[in-house]
């Protein structure tokens, strides 16, 4: 195993990362959010442009987030996405729904007392 590789974002993870993202940050623009979610991983993940877009897309569709157009800090024109009401509701379902996930797979990799 090479120490310094990335890791690949489990399917299905990604939308619970960049809700979370955008509900703790407001709203950004696509790039500020793979930099985050990178940021906050310690590094250990990495998002390209052909991983986040998609993504972002997705949710876009689904009106759990909103776009607008502004100006980013480097002075270029850049999407910013918000978080919406119906998706700060699936953001709870889906923190919920990996909590119980995570909770499953832990018990078949923690040894049993019985």
């Amino acid at each position: 195993m090479v120490k310094d590789s990335k890791q690949e974002v489990l399917p299905g993870t990604l939308s619970l990362l960049i809700l979370k993202t955008l509900a703790t940050l407001g709203p950004l623009h696509g790039y500020g959010i793979a930099r985050r979610i990178e940021q906050v991983s310690g590094d250990l993940l990495e998002l390209n442009q052909g991983t986040i877009y998609p993504a972002l897309l997705k949710l876009e569709q689904m009106r759990w987030i909103r776009t607008k157009w502004s100006t980013s800090e480097n002075n270029r024109r850049a999407k910013y996405y918000s978080l919406t009401a119906a998706g700060k509701k699936q953001l709870a379902k889906e923190e919920e729904e990996w909590h119980r996930t995570s909770a499953i797979v832990t018990r078949f990799l923690t040894p049993s007392e019985e």
